[in-house]
């Protein structure tokens, strides 16, 4: 998964996720891609700098944020915590079990662990669905 900073024509700086740049050209071309602050589909790739650990309290960096970051980042913690809440925690063995039950080996449920870059590629030209869910650095399983 890629993470893009992207930009509407409004102004309005998000971020979102994509499983290539060729996967972002299509969803954009298909109007799936809009401004989460205005609804714009008019959506640029914006310039993003490589993340680089600073050194920096995690403290110093939230008070930095704007209200509308503020506010996404309560959205985007809420949700990660109902997918938990939701789903069976199954480790390292997320790539096993996803794939089981993307091919009726297992029965449907929803499911949450850690997977490599590789398994994570590997899923995703078998053509099963997932998504990563952040984790903040208060986060506990």
């Amino acid at each position: 998964m890629i993470r893009f900073s992207l930009i509407c024509d409004h102004d309005h700086e998000f971020e979102a996720w994509f499983r290539s740049n060729d996967d972002f050209d299509t969803q954009k071309k298909r109007g799936f891609v809009d401004c989460p602050t205005c609804g714009s589909h008019k959506i640029e790739k914006a310039l993003m700098a490589p993340a680089v650990s600073t050194g920096r309290k995690q403290e110093k960096i939230a008070l930095a944020m704007g209200e509308a970051q503020k506010q996404a980042l309560a959205q985007l913690k809420a949700m990660a915590e109902k997918v938990r809440e939701n789903a069976d925690y199954v480790g390292d063995k997320f790539a096993e079990e996803a794939r089981k039950i993307h091919f009726g080996e297992s029965d449907p449920r929803g499911i949450y662990g850690e997977a490599t870059l590789d398994e994570a590629k590997s899923l995703a030209e078998d053509g099963v669905e997932f998504m990563p869910i952040p984790s903040f650095p208060d986060d506990r399983n």
